[in-house]
């Protein structure tokens, strides 16, 4: 029998808390909560969870910092719930500190349920093993080494390996098979799977931002994700397959 998935609810409404851990159980998921920043470093420490979906809107604490300390934490991807549709600005910032898809209330069970399978297929390794095939795929580009199937990322000489979450693996990836070329929005935004139900530029520009902080050395002067005005970017080293 497959596991079951681990998600943790973190919400400081016990209603709204209840209700989304109770639904996604009823779907086969094993469910967590926690209502506070130091419940929630606690169900971190305790177990492995494959998925956090987090209200930013937390009575007496900062959900964007809370945010911030959870990626810092924990490898599992992040859905953050913003309080209404003119909070672009959370959204977007909450897209730059790692989250991997966000949902406006008032959202439909099912909506959330969908962004949730969503982002849990996107975080599985893309690259499975087949039946006698013993070498895996990695990507070689300027010194990094990405290797698809353990979905890390090996910075110049071996040093410390860099996180990435969903959407970031993704784009990178997207970026490695086709190096040298111009990739719009469109396919850039195809390609890491963000969400169009609000579509808007700036998710992609987002993970591009948030790529370059992890890849250049200078992220305001960038050498491997050029921007090509007005068509899109292209990642502009040549790329091994090794």
């Amino acid at each position: 029998m497959m596991k079951k998935k681990q998600i943790l609810v973190v919400d400081d409404d016990p209603a709204m808390r209840d209700v989304i851990a109770s639904y996604l159980a009823d779907h086969i998921y094993e469910i967590s909560t926690a209502a506070t920043g130091a419940e929630t470093a606690r169900v971190i420490a305790e177990r492995p969870l494959d998925l956090i979906i987090l209200d930013l809107n937390l009575g007496g604490e900062d959900g964007l910092e809370l945010l911030r300390k959870i990626t810092a934490m924990a490898v599992a991807p992040v859905i953050i719930i913003t309080g209404h549709r003119r909070d672009e600005a959370d959204r977007v910032l909450g897209l730059e500190l790692g989250a991997d898809d966000y949902l406006t209330k008032p959202f439909g069970l099912r909506e959330m349920l969908a962004r949730v399978r969503a982002v849990l297929r996107r975080s599985e390794p893309t690259e499975r093993p087949t039946r006698g095939r013993t070498k895996r795929l990695r990507y070689g580009f300027a010194g990094w080494v990405l290797d698809m199937q353990t979905r890390s990322l090996a910075a110049p000489g071996q040093g410390k390996p860099v996180k990435l979450t969903a959407g970031e693996f993704n784009l990178l990836v997207a970026f490695l098979k086709h190096p040298m070329q111009v990739l719009s929005r469109e396919q850039l935004l195809a390609a890491s799977r963000v969400h169009d139900a609000e579509v808007y530029d700036r998710s992609i520009d987002v993970l591009i931002l948030r790529l370059r902080r992890k890849l250049e050395p200078n992220p305001t002067e960038p050498q491997l994700i050029k921007t090509e005005r007005g068509a899109g970017y292209t990642f502009s080293v040549p790329v091994e397959n090794l």
